[in-house]
């Protein structure tokens, strides 16, 4: 089984540097979870979004697991809360007409059921809510969270607006401890957000980080690294962003992948090999 690294949160929480991501797996999700955990993943991120997860799918994958004497402890599983603009009109798992704090604690119950445990690692808030007051609700109900000992740590999804997260750090009483988003040209590859969260100790996790970034992959600096440390050049990219800090979402349904995500931690690259790829961005 490969070893995993971990950093370690404002709130003492220890986030794998790669994580195993559940969207879009529909009926295979249990089974693609299980597999993930037995092959050394230990960090899973799913959502109550019935539209795009199946959370009571990844629950079933943890059981599973624990079947062979894994314990709990040894997970970090982090779900969302997805405000109603992010659900599936026909799928909302909870009472769309419920006050937001109320939705907050609806969603979190569900996922709690759905996922067979006790506390989540950390809650995150699927996307920001369009109005200042509106967020600071929903997220004064996940503070409610973590104070009453069901939540270790909170995070925000899907927000690129570096004053809207400073914003948040600096009125709410319990901060961001994870961000995580898109991780793409268009973005800038959120280079503000991500000097925000160094300087704040905020993890920035990064998500599509293959997907969007094929010209990276292809490039001959990845390429000749690749080549080089005997590495694909997905395992270049992600060992790299480890590196810099950034812990990589990885959605794959191939176990060969899976071990090879898994692989980046029996190699570092040296500060000029890191220095060749970020001159990229």
């Amino acid at each position: 089984m490969h070893k995993n690294i971990y950093f370690t949160s404002a709130y003492a929480v220890k986030v794998p540097q790669i994580i195993y991501g559940t969207a879009w797996k529909k009926e295979r999700t249990a089974a693609l979870v299980e597999q993930a955990i037995n092959l050394g993943f230990r960090g899973i991120d799913t959502a109550c979004q019935p539209k795009h997860y199946q959370e009571a799918g990844v629950g079933q994958g943890i059981a599973a697991s624990l079947q062979s004497g894994l314990q709990r402890s040894e997970l970090y599983l982090q779900t969302k809360f997805t405000p109603l603009n992010g659900q599936d009109p026909l799928h909302i798992p909870y009472d769309k007409h419920a006050p937001l704090h109320e939705q907050v604690q609806q969603s979190f119950h569900s996922s709690l059921q759905n996922l067979q445990t006790h506390y989540l690692d950390c809650l995150v808030l699927h996307s920001p809510l369009p109005i200042q007051n509106q967020l600071q609700e929903v997220w004064q109900a996940m503070e409610r969270l973590v104070l009453d000992g069901h939540v270790r740590q909170l995070g925000i999804s899907n927000c690129y607006d570096p004053k809207q997260l400073e914003l948040l750090y600096n009125t709410v009483q319990i901060k961001p401890a994870i961000i995580q988003n898109r991780f793409y040209k268009e973005s800038q590859y959120d280079k503000i957000i991500r000097d925000f969260c160094h300087q704040h100790n905020i993890i920035y996790q990064s998500f599509w980080t293959l997907t969007a970034n094929p010209h990276i992959l292809a490039n001959s600096i990845l390429q000749k690294l690749a080549t080089r440390n005997k590495m694909s050049s997905a395992q270049i990219f992600f060992r790299y962003l480890n590196q810099i800090n950034i812990v990589p979402l990885t959605g794959t349904s191939s176990a060969t992948h899976m071990r090879e995500d898994l692989a980046i931690f029996n190699f570092d690259l040296s500060r000029a090999e890191c220095d060749e790829i970020s001159s990229l961005f």
